[in-house]
């Protein structure tokens, strides 16, 4: 699998590499610009990423912009529905607002910090990324 975390805050990303990377490679984005700089460059490779953990309050682009323009890319690629990358928000935001707008944004999921293993796996095994036993 391959997976792009998005995450501004030094403690997110080694929570989320640390837990993903056994189970496949992991790139880091520090904020939301460098983030499409490596969805823009797996795409062009042929490399597509399976899973996207994008944090919502990053500089440069927030997670929102950089969700709206992954979901924009892959449309003019004919890369949708079943076919595109697999987003989840990690955040700190739970209000009721930041949470529909991420879904009407089309992503798949939506964990609040702090992010635990247990709900991160569940979210990952509903989408088909890790097997029902793991």
């Amino acid at each position: 699998m391959r997976i792009l975390i998005a995450e501004d805050d030094f403690a997110g990303q080694a929570v989320l590499e640390g837990l993903l990377s056994p189970h496949g490679e992991c790139d880091i984005a520090r904020d939301g610009a460098e983030a499409m700089e490596l969805f823009e460059a797996a795409l062009a490779e042929g490399r597509a990423y399976d899973l996207v953990c994008l944090d919502i309050m990053m500089p440069k682009l927030d997670g929102k912009e950089v969700l709206r323009r992954i979901r924009e890319l892959e449309k003019e690629r004919g890369r949708t529905g079943l076919a595109g990358t697999k987003i989840l928000m990690t955040t700190a935001l739970n209000d009721f607002e930041t949470i529909m707008a991420s879904f009407r944004g089309q992503c798949e999921g939506y964990l609040v910090k702090p992010i635990s293993k247990a709900k991160l796996f569940a979210q990952l095994r509903a989408l088909g990324l890790l097997p029902a036993d793991e």
